[in-house]
């Protein structure tokens, strides 16, 4: 237990420098660590929602985040992140879209981030629709969705960097906060509490590491050295899952 704290708090601390929660992350390191795979997504999803709400909070108070668009795309996703929340699925698939979801997530960590608005391209109209596969992913093991989602925004040039990381941090809290809601309606009191007696101490560390990544990170270290450094550690937990089949 020691090891797996000390890992939640380095990859809510590596997350949370560069926008997001972590909950692909947390969910392989559990599977990795021999947890039930029926309470992972109850874990990784809370934790996503403790390491998101503090910026999501702070990019409102700035009056960084975009409502508009980010309230019309999480509204696509929220009600699909309480779908796949819901959906019964077997071990095998569960660490199959898991594994594969963190290496695309390594893949879209490494694509180059525009530093400016500059002029939006024509086919970023078209981006909301992707909005509910992602919420719908979300839910179903565990993710919030918002990593997929920022590659996407930054490469159609849909706001400048700071308003996207602000939607993206939104955009996960809401889709984890659905699909923690349907994880719970389908597992039920019994799993819920499981959960929560594996995950405290868990809680507490990705509570402490992203409050650290969010508030000093960026200060001491250049933004595409941790982008970096999170990919290359995303990449490698989703490989070893994938091959631990």
């Amino acid at each position: 237990m020691p090891l797996l704290i000390a890992a939640f708090f380095i990859t809510a601390l590596l997350y949370a420098s560069v926008g997001f929660g972590g909950g692909s992350t947390y969910n392989a390191l559990l599977a990795l660590s021999g947890v039930d795979y029926r309470i992972l997504p109850l874990l990784a999803l809370s934790c996503n929602i403790i390491v998101v709400a503090g910026s999501t909070l702070r990019f409102a108070r700035a009056g960084i985040t975009p409502w508009r668009g980010a309230l019309f795309m999480t509204a696509l996703a929220a009600p699909a992140a309480l779908l796949g929340g819901l959906t019964p699925i077997g071990e095998g698939a569960f660490l199959a879209i898991l594994g594969a979801s963190l290496v695309l997530t390594a893949m879209t960590m490494l694509l180059p981030v525009s530093e400016g608005e500059g002029e939006a391209r024509r086919w970023a109209r078209f981006i909301p629709l992707g909005a509910m596969p992602l919420g719908y992913l979300a839910g179903l093991v565990g993710i919030g969705g918002g990593i997929f989602l920022a590659p996407l925004l930054h490469l159609a040039r849909w706001r400048e960097a700071r308003a996207i990381a602000a939607t993206a941090s939104f955009f996960i809290l809401v889709n984890s906060l659905f699909g923690l809601a349907g994880q719970v309606l389908k597992g039920g009191e019994g799993r819920f509490l499981a959960a929560f007696d594996i995950g405290l101490p868990l809680l507490i560390a990705v509570a402490i590491g992203g409050q650290i990544g969010s508030l000093l990170a960026l200060k001491f270290m250049p933004q595409r050295w941790i982008r970096w450094g999170t990919a290359g550690l995303t990449l490698w937990v989703g490989l070893r899952l994938l091959f631990a089949m």
